[in-house]
């Protein structure tokens, strides 16, 4: 930890430290695919100004020191050294330039979540507890439009106007799921991620599902939102496990 403290210098760095503890597991789970998907995380007040990953650097390599510090009304980032991803620019900016409430956002193809947004029907009934704790707290996205340039980017950010709802499953594409910091967006990232395997594995044993009734999925996920200290107790033990690794994750 002693190169880490070289770089508290480095503005918003416990940000970027855990944005990059982030981007290791994500990894280490294989919810990432190759040098695509993004994170980033807003750092000024209203969420313009924010952190994300370079671009086209793998998952596994990425540091604290190696973010983008970025502005989502800068008309010209892409026309600058070291410019973020096309793709990741056209929705992370999007996010950050018209949902301050989306202080993180986390874009992944986990397989399971994807699998779920290929359906017809991409609706999570809550049949468990993890696939319970996302009652009414999705939107579903039915107008895939390609590539997330710029125009998808703003598209899909529309879909973000109920700041109950933080998770998107993004049809024929993938999932993006927003937060109130690095920690909360990882482990609600985290937790889909099981309850769509959960539901995918269900559905392939061909047999009737139990569906839980509304009332108790409300409870469940309200309960969860009032569980203090969970997400961050999460992120905590990842770093702490990458710390006695010896990892490079906070440089």
């Amino acid at each position: 930890m002693a190169l880490a403290r070289l770089h508290t210098n480095i503005k918003h760095w416990n940000e970027r430290v855990d944005l990059a503890a982030a981007f290791r597991w994500t990894e280490r789970l294989n919810f990432h695919e190759a040098v695509a998907n993004h994170f980033s995380f807003a750092v000024n007040d209203n969420g313009t100004q924010f952190l994300m990953n370079p671009n086209q650097m793998h998952f596994a390599r990425i540091k604290a020191s190696d973010m983008l510090l970025l502005d989502a009304n800068d008309p010209n980032v892409l026309k600058k050294p070291g410019a973020p991803d096309m793709t990741a620019w056209g929705l992370h900016g999007a996010i950050h330039r018209h949902c301050p409430h989306a202080r993180c956002a986390m874009h992944v193809h986990s397989i399971h979540a994807t699998v779920l947004a290929s359906l017809a029907d991409s609706t999570l009934p809550p049949i468990d507890q993890n696939t319970a704790i996302f009652f009414n707290r999705y939107v579903i996205d039915e107008h895939y439009g390609g590539l997330a340039f710029e125009g998808e980017g703003e598209r899909c950010a529309t879909l973000f106007s109920d700041p109950k709802k933080k998770v998107m499953i993004m049809g024929n594409h993938g999932i993006l799921i927003i937060g109130d910091s690095v920690a909360d967006t990882f482990n609600r990232l985290y937790y889909f991620e099981r309850a769509a395997e959960t539901y995918i594995r269900a559905l392939q044993t061909g047999q009737p599902l139990r569906v839980l009734s509304d009332e108790i999925a409300e409870k469940a996920a309200s309960e969860q939102e009032d569980y203090d200290n969970q997400a961050e107790r999460h992120l905590t033990e990842l770093k702490a496990i990458l710390d006695e690794e010896g990892s490079n994750y906070a440089s």
